[in-house]
């Protein structure tokens, strides 16, 4: 049983969860009232299981990557792909929020490191939807796909940015410190 209890934590550290006793997490829920108080009620009403979780990250980015492929069928018709291709980055958006949490998901993409461009990724994407849904205007809406997808780009990166940089501090602190002895040839 506490072979099954080790590998249930090694899959809540995999998948972003604190591994932490109920009583640190009762005290810290009770030190962070004051702050994010809608987003600490909605992650109490919302608490699941790391399968579950794990399913709806599954279902959720498979379908945001379903409605992105889909939205190459109909790559010539700009106000039906700009519909799909949003809808499905949201999706695959959304799908983290199934990993760590809604509100870590919340404060991680606030960060200062990515502040930025979460606020054009999710600016390009009102600006998409606006132009397919209400200006119904080909030239407007590929030119936000356009923004959209390189605001997506650089979100993503800002995300892996921080992510690189943590293992690469990981990886410089386990290594021997090797002496390397360079030879400039002349």
């Amino acid at each position: 049983m506490e072979k099954m209890n080790h590998a249930f934590e090694k899959v809540k550290m995999l998948v972003g969860m604190d591994v932490e006793d109920e009583e640190s997490e009762a005290a810290a829920t009770a030190e962070n009232n004051s702050s994010f108080a809608f987003m600490d009620d909605f992650n109490r009403q919302c608490t699941l299981s790391t399968k579950q979780r794990l399913y709806g990250f599954a279902i959720c980015l498979s379908a945001g990557l379903f409605c992105t492929l889909l939205s190459m069928l109909v790559f010539f018709n700009p106000i039906k792909f700009g519909i799909t291709f949003t809808f499905g980055n949201l999706l695959s958006l959304g799908s983290t929020a199934f990993l760590i949490g809604p509100k870590r998901q919340v404060t991680m993409m606030l960060d200062r490191v990515r502040i930025y461009a979460t606020a054009l990724y999710l600016a390009s994407i009102i600006i998409a939807l606006f132009c397919a849904l209400y200006v119904h205007n080909k030239l407007l809406t590929l030119i936000a796909i356009i923004l959209e997808f390189g605001a997506l780009i650089w979100y993503l990166e800002s995300l892996t940015y921080s992510f690189h940089y943590e293992y690469i501090f990981y990886f410089i602190s386990i290594t021997p410190h090797w002496n390397l002895n360079l030879q400039v040839l002349k």
